[in-house]
């Protein structure tokens, strides 16, 4: 074989092999993996309006309905009324703000039968799922903590807007010996009562349109 020869079949082989390559690559773009989908946009943070807000409660002693509130509260929201179930809640509470207007009583309050706010001072809600049921109401299910105590609660609210203001109420019942408040004596339920009755009114800024 020629050099001529040679060098004309080593050509004729690259011409080939190019033209291969060529007709290859739309089957190799074909396969390759599609991009993964955006993730969707996670809801945008609402601000507390505390001036516009009020946590309060009611139990009976001997009987006669007692009317209280926390006069010192936070609360962190990412919250798409369209989109409820990508939704947080969190709720935290300073015990010892906890006023029922009169100062002795008050001031038992804080101490470790009632809510021991030097050991923990602070109760929680922690929300773990959001449901929408239309018209503007809602379904809240969560952690509640106080005193240590973690029970799951559910929590229906109710939402409102107005002026660029979003108004969040509901109510829900709590046991208060499943959160050991009232020991040593207070344990009677016949003093007081164990039921609690849990009312809650907070305004917020920046939620998105119902």
């Amino acid at each position: 074989m020629t050099a001529r020869m040679a060098t004309h079949l080593s050509i004729t082989a690259l011409s080939v092999l190019s033209a291969a390559l060529f007709l290859a690559a739309p089957s190799m773009a074909q396969t390759k993996p599609a991009a993964a989908p955006a993730a969707a946009a996670a809801p945008a943070a609402a601000k507390l309006l505390p001036a516009q807000s009020d946590i309060a409660f009611t139990f009976r002693q001997m009987g006669v309905p007692v009317d209280g509130h926390f006069k010192k509260f936070d609360a962190q929201l990412a919250f798409d009324p369209k989109n409820a179930a990508a939704g947080k809640v969190s709720l935290s509470i300073e015990l010892g703000s906890a006023t029922i207007g009169d100062a002795a009583t008050d001031a038992e309050l804080v101490k470790p039968d009632w809510f021991d706010t030097k050991k923990i001072p602070t109760a929680t809600f922690q929300s773990t799922a959001i449901k929408a049921l239309g018209g503007g109401k809602f379904e809240a299910t969560g952690k509640l903590s106080i005193k240590g105590q973690v029970k799951d609660v559910v929590v229906p609210v109710a939402l409102t807007q107005a002026g660029g203001t979003t108004t969040a109420v509901g109510s829900f019942a709590m046991k208060r010996l499943d959160f050991k408040i009232g020991e040593g004596e207070w344990k009677d339920t016949s003093i007081v009562a164990n039921d609690v009755q849990v009312k809650f009114k907070l305004a917020l800024a920046g939620v998105a349109p119902l």
